[in-house]
Parts: C-alpha cells; structure tokens; sequence
C-alpha cells in the first residue's frame, strides 16, 4: 500500500503542474480518506463504503478517480463510476478521464457504458425496411400511444442503415447526427426481452454487444446510476461486470435512495391494461395465422386471455367504488395514497388471484418466445429460412408482450403482499383525473425506503464503494442518507467545507413578510409586490418555487416589462431555457428563471449568470407524495415525530442545495433571498441555518407585507 500511497501522491503533484494548479486541502484529504477507506478489504459481506460530502469547488472528481483506480487496477477489479446525467458521463469521458492519462504515467483503458436501449437493433432495422408485417406488429403493441403509423420513417432508417454500414456510426443515439425523438427511436431498438442475443443471425454486428465487449476491457467504466441500478436489479454481472468484482463510485450519490426505489416501484393503468390483453390476443392470432406458431403452442395461451379480461374489468369496478374525490394532488393528477401502504382486504383477495393468472401468461409468452427463439436459430436449413425471417420478425413483439405481462404480475404481487411486523412498509396508491369520472385509473407501489434493496444486491456484495456529492449531509449528520439507503455501520463519513469565501461573497436575506408559506394567497402576493424592487432589471436572477401554482400566479400577476425578462420552466425543455437565458446575459440584458425543485440541484449557472437565488419557501417534502406520506405516517407510528427525523432534515438538505446554486466558482458572487420568515421565527430554524453555509444574513430587515392602511394597522 506504501508504493500505492507513493504513486497516488507523486500522479497528484504531476497534475497541479501540468495544469497550474496550487493543491487544495480538501481535495487531498478527500483522496486520502478514500484510498484509506477502500484499502481496508474487509470480510465477505463487508466491503468497504466511504461517504465523502464535498462542498463546491473541491475537485472531486479528480480525487475518486485518483485515489481509487490505482488501487481498483492493483487488486484487478474495475472501477465503475455511476452519474446521473449524461453530460456528467460526457465529461468524464472526454475532459476528465483523458486529462488524468495525459497529465500522469497511469495507463488504464476506459469505456462508457449506456443501457441496451441507446443502441439501435440491426435486426429490428432490417425488418422494418424488409416490409410491413413488423411495421404493422409495432402498430398493434403500441398503438395505445402512438399514431397508427408508429415512428414510420423509412429515409431515416436508409440512412442510418448507410451510415452503419460504412462504419461512420455505431448505432449509438447520441451519436446520431441530430436529436431523436422518442417516437423515432424506440422501434429502432430492443429492451432485454425482446433480443434474440447470441442467437441473432446479427449478433456479430450488434451494435449493444460490440459497445459491451469493450467494457470488458476497460479498467474505468463510466455508467449511469440507473444503469447500475438495473443491473444490481437483473442480480448483477449482466450489463456491467459483477458487483464482487468492482469498486463503485457514486456521483451525485444523494439521488441513489429515490432512484433505487423507483427501480423496485410498480405502476399500471387498469383499463390501458385490459385494451392490451385484447390485442395480446390479436397478436396472437396473427403469429398462427401467419403460420410463425402452431395453432396447438398457443392454445393455452388463447384460453387464458378472456379470463384475465375479465378479473381486470372486476380490478376495475372494485377500484371505481374505492376511488374519492377528496384525494391528493400531485404530480398534476389525484392520488389516493392508503394508510400505511395498506390496501383495503377486498383489493388484497383481488390482487392474489390475478397476479397468478399474470404469471400464469409470463410463463406462457416465455415458452412463445423460445419457440420463437428455436425456429430463428433453424435458419441454417434452406426449407427453413422464411420461418426463421418471420420468427426473428415477430421475436421482439413476443418479447415486449411478456416483459408487460411481467410488469403486471409483479404490480398485483405487491398488493397481495403481506405487511411485516415491524418493518418499512409499501406506499401503495391509485392515481387519476378528478374531473374525468370515466378517465382510466392508476394503481401503483413503491418501497418507502432503498434500504433493504441496496443492502442485498449492492454493500453486502461490492468489493468497495464510495458515495460522493456537494450535498449529502442534512442538519451536519449524515443519518438521513443513512436510513435512507441502507448504508451499512462499518461505512465511513468525511464531510469536506467549500473552499469558497462565503460570508464576503454573498448574503442571505430573509424580508420581513408578517405571513407564512401556509398562508398561500397572501404569500404569494407578498413575494409578487417584492420581486420589482428586489430583482436587479439587467441582472440574472433564479427564482425556485415549491409550488407550480404558485410558480405560475407569481408569473400571471408581475408586470408586463418583467413578464418579458422571465424564462419559465414549463415554457422550455431545460437545456433550451438555459441557452435562451445565457444568450440574453450575453447581450447585456436583464434574464429571470423560474423553476421547480429540477432547478435546485444541476444547474450549472456560474459568474454572470446567476447574482441572484431567490427561494419562494423552505423545500420541505411534499405532504401529496405517496410515497414520502406514507413512510412519515411509518414514522409517527413507530418511532415518533417524522416531522423532526424526516421533514426538517430532508428541508435542510434541499434548501441547502437551492441555495448552492449561487456561487459555482471562487470569483463569484452574488445575494440568495428567502421568502420564509420560518427559519428566523420558528424552534427548528437555527437548525437549518447552522446547516447553510456562512453566508452573511442580513434578517427581517426589510418589510415586503401587504400594504398597510394609513392607521398602520394591515
């Protein structure tokens, strides 16, 4: 290890030369506390886990990548580094990575890996240009969402058919010469069930497996969370290499709990569930029909299609006499969250049954598609050839028909499911339009906590791990991330400040309001008279909202001339606001943006392009989500206030992520204002300000209330 520590020390002063750097002392002492942590093997089942929170400006990503890979390369593992975003993998891989092998002697290969549904088939091309039986096939699977001539563009596919062949594309999507719509794309591509793998006639073209063989190369392969996170889910080693045999470094670590529940989450619509057991059977009818399947292999299959129909019509009007008017709202639709996850005995004694049935068609698709796969495979014989083109045709569709009947089995198991005493339960909820009666309905669950799902598939089995963000800590401990993610007690944590000068750079100001958030109309017309004289006109300003009503009165009721300086979220795909508001900086102009939650975290807005965060309220969570409400009511149950261990620590963690949009590089500067009088009035407010950083507060200073009556009184 002394060699390992030598090596690491000597590469560390070789980049600050080569790049004019002085050495940053949080930036050694992250890479020391990794290289310490991981060096640690420890017994099976107790890999090695440090938790680095490094403030902005720590050079973090130089630190893992130095203090790991050596050490990943000595002991023959890999290292796969997990981001969230693809510009985060695009920046690895073509400035971060390359710099470290131009700036150092260490030789090591890398790859990026991305998920089998960025590439295109080649099979899948070829039958969409061979003639309209796959054209129509796709029409049927999806026609719930698509127009009748689903993603039909037979120039594009020539085109791209040219350019593989020619080699001047890899059949990457984001390769491709321009950007490409969902609705172009997905018949170009396959998900795992509906690829034939080694068996493809295509497979040593394949463009997933040619980009996959290269990561079982590379030293360094740059990957996604969800990435990881589907591969963790399929029991490791499928995507990516083995969990035993990689060093993990999560990026951006504090979106690991939410995404791996979603991961593990189940959602249907009922009636859209229904429709396509119908044309599950029209599909059916044609593969016999077409002579592809004997009529004998699906007989079973056929028989069991009407009896599903008619338990999901029987799911349907259970749910339509459970269904209230009075539930939440959230995410633009009404949720009816159920107490603790628990689903009413009527819904459980429903749910049993049909998740067999489900299972009972999994199975049956299964035993389609390797029939499927067995008659592709007998292309070798001439007498064959036809009926294996057709088989290969109609693969995909047998795939995709089974991955859906998959997905429902495992939505109605999660209902049938048994609670566990003492146990983190399920949030279980419906979902629908209140003012539609007849609209289809939702019904979904999801774990509360990631916990025991990271625990089993990724710490009791990595070789190491390290989880990394400028934000992971809330209230200066680390136990929410803990809880949340099941990190287990051998883990270590290390929390690295921001170089950065923050009580001479920028200032918190908390207005005088005389209203709280609760309050909401008097809110909000506070915030809307205080943003003219609060809001530098030739300024760039970001202003974050909890609240998407709340977002668009505050935009309805300003002034025309500031109406005309404000890039809204809802107006504009992210990065296209973000260009319109860096190009109007540019000209000189003033530049207002206002966002949701999206906003608080990944934007990159340094210099002049952001003086100014306004915040319209404490992020708490949102009491609607079902699955936040339900592992709060968890909490209150069991073990006391969710207020004190769940909200304010999760409202501490989000503000002090909005408010690290401010300042991004050592030069800037700038001014956050806080339209929440809570954090200076209310018992937990020190909390969460000893939770910022020192930021210069300047408090209730100025009075932005409503106007008050010429006796002084409101």
């Amino acid at each position: 290890m002394d060699s390992l520590k030598q090596q690491i020390q000597s590469d560390y002063r070789r980049i600050l030369d080569a790049r004019g750097f002085r050495p940053r002392h949080g930036q050694r002492r992250m890479i020391a506390e990794i290289f310490n942590t991981l060096a640690e093997q420890g017994e099976e089942g107790k890999g090695p886990v440090c938790v680095v929170e490094a403030g902005t400006g720590t050079g973090k990503t130089l630190a893992y990548l130095l203090a790991s890979l050596p050490l990943a390369m000595e002991r023959n593992l890999k290292l796969v580094v997990a981001t969230v975003t693809v510009s985060l993998q695009e920046q690895l891989v073509n400035k971060d990575i390359p710099q470290i092998l131009a700036d150092t002697d260490l030789q090591f290969d890398y790859a990026l890996a991305k998920g089998r549904g960025r590439y295109l088939c080649r099979l899948k091309l070829e039958s969409l240009l061979r003639g309209d039986d796959s054209r129509a096939a796709l029409r049927d699977l999806f026609e719930e969402d698509v127009a009748a001539d689903y993603g039909a563009d037979p120039q594009l596919w020539e085109e791209m058919r040219q350019e593989l062949e020619s080699g001047d594309w890899q059949g990457d999507r984001d390769d491709w010469k321009e950007p490409l719509a969902q609705d172009r794309w997905q018949p170009l591509t396959v998900q795992r069930g509906e690829c034939l793998g080694s068996r493809c006639r295509l497979f040593g073209k394949c463009c997933f497996y040619n980009a996959r063989r290269d990561l079982d190369q590379a030293d360094c392969i740059v990957a996604n969370q969800d990435l990881v996170l589907t591969d963790l889910a399929l029991g490791g080693g499928v995507v990516l290499p083995a969990p035993e045999d990689s060093i993990y470094i999560f990026d951006e670590a504090h979106h690991l709990p939410e995404k791996s529940n979603r991961h593990f989450a189940h959602s249907i619509r009922v009636r859209a569930e229904a429709d396509w057991l119908e044309r599950c059977e029209a599909i059916v009818t044609r593969m016999t029909d077409q002579q592809v399947l004997e009529p004998e292999a699906v007989k079973e299959l056929k028989e069991l299609l009407p009896e599903l129909g008619s338990r999901l019509q029987m799911a349907w009007l259970l749910l339509k006499d459970l269904k209230r008017s009075d539930g939440d709202s959230y995410r633009d639709r009404m949720t009816q969250t159920f107490e603790l996850g628990e689903a009413p005995a009527e819904l459980r004694d429903l749910a049993g049954p049909l998740a067999n049935f489900f299972g009972q068609l999994e199975n049956r698709l299964d035993r389609v598609r390797e029939r499927l796969r067995e008659i592709s495979d007998e292309e070798d014989e001439a007498s064959a050839s036809e009926e294996a083109a057709a088989a290969e045709t109609w693969f995909p569709v047998a795939g995709n028909l089974h991955e859906r009947a998959m997905a429902n089995r495992a939505l109605w198991d999660s209902y049938a499911a048994s609670s566990v005493e003492g146990a983190a339960p399920w949030a279980r909820w419906l979902s629908f339009d209140k003012n539609d009666d007849d609209a289809d309905i939702g019904i979904s669950s999801s774990p509360v906590l990631a916990a025991d799902n990271l625990q089993q598939s990724l710490w009791r089995r990595c070789a190491g791990a390290v989880l990394t963000s400028a934000t992971l800590s809330a209230l200066g401990e680390f136990s929410m991330l803990q809880m949340r993610a099941g990190l287990p007690e051998h883990a270590r944590f290390l929390s690295i400040p921001s170089p950065f000068p923050f009580a001479e750079a920028a200032s918190l100001e908390v207005p005088e309001m005389r209203c709280e958030p609760k309050e909401t109309q008097r809110h909000t017309d506070c915030i809307i008279r205080s943003l003219p004289r609060l809001l530098d006109p030739e300024g760039a300003s970001l202003m974050l909202f909890s609240s998407r009503v709340q977002m668009h009165d505050v935009l309805a009721a300003l002034p025309e001339e500031w109406r005309k300086r404000i890039f809204c979220q809802d107006d504009y795909q992210k990065f296209e606001l973000l260009r319109k508001h860096r190009a109007r900086v540019d000209k000189g102009k003033g530049s207002v943006i206002f966002g949701l939650a999206s906003f608080a975290e990944g934007v990159d807005l340094p210099g002049k392009y952001c003086t100014h965060v306004l915040i319209a309220k404490i992020p708490f969570p949102v009491p609607s989500d079902p699955v936040e409400r339900t592992l709060a009511d968890w909490f209150d149950k069991e073990q006391g206030n969710s207020f004190m261990q769940l909200s304010l620590p999760q409202g501490a963690f989000r503000l002090k992520q909005a408010c690290g949009r401010l300042l991004r590089n050592e030069n800037d500067s700038g001014r956050i204002t806080l339209f929440d009088e809570r954090i200076v009035r209310k018992f937990y407010g020190k909390g969460l300000l000893e939770s910022l950083p020192p930021f210069r507060r300047e408090f209730l200073q100025q009075d932005i209330s409503l106007p008050q009556r010429a006796d002084g009184q409101d």
